[in-house]
């Protein structure tokens, strides 16, 4: 596998000046989510950040996404997912990522381990045999770039590059900033930029949707929220929108 080194040089730079930053989340925060599929209520969605975890001689930062769908979107389509990132303690890349996803009659397990050493995330779904894919030092998995992306003042009009691996490929995601806008929702009203990854790097159901659109807007302050979440695909529409939060550290915009 080719890696562009400049990319690879300026992420350790910025990685650098994140020591003086202010990290916006700790343990404890809880951002709640409802979700809509076009006008519909489907469900809700937690992100949160758990008690620090020793794994392996390791103090890790743990993350964990979780979505459940409502009675009524339980008749048709149920969802109980629940996804854990486990990053190094000072934020600088993954260690563990697991997926365990119940939607409908899917029923999938993932672990995924990241070797540094060996340079490879190692994949293992349903306790079957594992797999490898080569990687860089350092690499984000899918939860965790969420909470990367917060950690520095995020600008309008700019574009970051994020190294990520679900296990299976690894990718340079490329995501860009739009203009800095208002927003209202159930959680209040934010100043927030927008975010969206260029699609040529995502797969699934993305893929196979030429106007497939996801969006993430981030409040533009010193806590920088996921305020709300937009997808257009294939099969539709969905948002998650900011409901509650808790659990932050002093500070705020």
């Amino acid at each position: 596998m080719r890696i562009n080194r400049n990319l690879i040089l300026a992420f350790l730079i910025w990685i650098g000046n994140l020591h003086g930053s202010d990290v916006p989340f700790t343990s404890g925060e809880r951002l709640e989510y409802s979700l809509k599929w076009g006008f519909i209520p489907v469900g809700s969605a937690v992100m949160e950040v758990l008690p620090t975890r020793k794994k392996q001689g390791k103090n890790l930062q743990v993350i964990r996404f979780s979505v459940r769908t409502n009675d009524f979107a339980d008749a048709f389509y149920k969802v109980r997912t629940v996804v854990e990132s486990e990053v190094s303690e000072d934020f600088s890349k993954s260690y563990f990522y697991s997926k365990t996803q119940r939607e409908g009659k899917t029923k999938r397990d993932v672990k995924v381990r990241f070797d540094y050493q060996r340079r490879v995330a190692e994949y293992v779904e349903n306790n079957g045999e594992s797999r490898t894919v080569e990687i860089q030092d350092p690499v984000f998995d899918p939860l965790a770039i969420a909470y990367f992306f917060r950690l520095n003042p995020i600008g309008e009009n700019s574009q970051r590059v994020l190294p990520t691996c679900d296990g299976k490929r690894f990718m340079q995601i490329v995501v860009r900033t739009g203009p800095y806008d208002r927003m209202t929702v159930p959680a209040g009203k934010f100043k927030v930029v927008g975010t969206t990854p260029e699609m040529k790097n995502l797969s699934g159901v993305f893929k196979k949707s030429p106007d497939g659109i996801l969006r993430v807007w981030y409040s533009a302050d010193n806590r920088r929220l996921p305020v709300k979440i937009s997808s257009k695909v294939v099969v539709g529409s969905f948002t998650a929108s900011l409901v509650k939060t808790s659990g932050f550290v002093s500070g705020g915009g």
